[in-house]
């Protein structure tokens, strides 16, 4: 049996996500930074010595995007460019020390973001389940050949 959910779920998901955004926007502001430089010190912190290209196809931006946020979290001593040992010409950004009270932040505005979407209301196997579906979802959209694609994903 298929679903056929009604389309105010899309709404409803765009809604939540702006909702997100914009508190995050909120939060990220009161440091004087963007939400976009809380998500360049958060990929960087799981995945220190990305390129800057490799960083905005994560992203999602251009890399010229990247280029002028890392000079803003550069500026403040919170991110440095490294030659790669590789290859002369490319430049790995690493957090450095000043950066660990911001990423405390961020750590906790998510926290507080999970602990507010949830409530007292959505259980622990209710949102097991949730995550689990929106992984489904979103592999349903990523999978780019049938192989790839879980067993019920239309490519």
């Amino acid at each position: 049996m298929t679903c056929q959910p009604d389309y105010d779920f899309l709404s409803l998901l765009h809604e939540l996500a702006h909702l997100m955004r914009t508190k995050f926007d909120q939060r990220a502001r009161a440091y004087d930074m963007t939400r976009a430089q809380w998500v360049i010190l958060l990929k960087l912190e799981r995945s220190p010595g990305m390129t800057q290209n490799e960083l905005a196809q994560l992203i999602e931006v251009e890399p010229i995007t990247v280029a002028r946020l890392v000079d803003r979290l550069q500026a403040r001593g919170f991110v440095e460019r490294r030659h790669d040992p590789q290859d002369r010409r490319v430049w790995r950004l690493h957090l450095l020390p000043a950066a660990k009270p911001i990423l405390e932040e961020i750590a906790r505005a998510r926290k507080e973001m999970v602990a507010q979407l949830i409530g007292t209301s959505v259980t622990p196997e209710a949102l097991a389940s949730i995550e689990a579906t929106l992984g489904l979802m979103k592999a349903n959209l990523t999978c780019d050949s049938r192989a790839a694609c879980p067993p019920d994903a239309a490519p």
